[in-house]
């Protein structure tokens, strides 16, 4: 999900150098969404591990 958010974010920087102001501003919410989005998965995981770990000992 972090890749995707990558690619939109380059659309955007792209699409903006080429003066698309609305493709660029479309592109970088979703890139922006998608970040907070894997951002919230990961934090989501680690607190998974390391309730996982604490039972294990």
């Amino acid at each position: 999900m972090l890749k995707w958010a990558i690619i939109f974010f380059v659309i955007s920087v792209v699409a903006g150098l080429l003066g698309f102001s609305g493709v660029s501003a479309a592109s970088a919410g979703i890139a922006k969404i998608l970040f907070y989005v894997a951002l919230a998965i990961f934090v989501l995981f680690l607190v998974l591990a390391f309730m996982a770990g604490s039972i294990a000992f």
